[in-house]
């Protein structure tokens, strides 16, 4: 069974939240985040992990408007959404038998704002255990992250309760169904 962290669905929404700032040419660059933290690609905060000097095209100590290339920013995505997904097997091994839209949202919310964060929407973690989808969406939208979220909150919570990927337009996306043997 392949894993939501590789599913097309999963990381266009993700990059989709996250977004990036790019150059001319299609080069991610390094920038303030509205934390303040310096990041790059598709959320990655260069400030809590640094990355190799020679990752960037001027091979220099990252700073605001240091480059890196397109391949390079997709590594770092994997690479985080990697770690986010270890943290929830670690701590909340339930998250595996969700369905994949569900699995999603708690990937995303982990990958937007680490575990230590995540690990405090308790209500909402009780809830998902209980598979009251009703509740986890409620717990969702009683949060500072959800009223910050510029819609990435509204579109997760509804996720969550539907158990359905949610597209750009705040609705249910169709996926086609794959049986055995197609």
């Amino acid at each position: 069974m392949a894993r939501v962290e590789d599913h097309p669905l999963f990381l266009e929404q993700l990059k989709r939240h996250e977004g990036s700032v790019r150059d001319k040419v299609g080069r991610h660059v390094a920038y303030k985040c509205p934390a303040g933290r310096l990041t790059i690609g598709w959320g990655h905060n260069l400030d809590a992990n640094p990355i190799s000097h020679d990752w960037f095209s001027d091979g220099e100590k990252p700073k605001e408007g240091s480059v890196i290339t397109n391949g390079a920013a997709e590594d770092l995505l994997k690479s985080d959404v990697a770690a986010c997904a270890r943290n929830l097997d670690l701590y909340f091994y339930p998250w595996r038998s969700m369905a994949e839209p569900r699995q999603a949202v708690l990937l995303n919310m982990c990958f937007n704002m680490g575990w230590p964060t995540l690990k405090q929407f308790k209500g909402m973690f009780e809830a998902i255990k209980r598979q009251s989808w009703r509740e986890a969406a409620a717990e969702m939208q009683d949060s500072k992250w959800y009223r910050q979220g510029k819609g990435r909150g509204k579109g997760l919570s509804l996720q969550m309760y539907l158990g359905r990927w949610i597209g750009a337009d705040g609705k249910p996306v169709a996926v086609p169904e794959v049986r055995d043997g197609d």
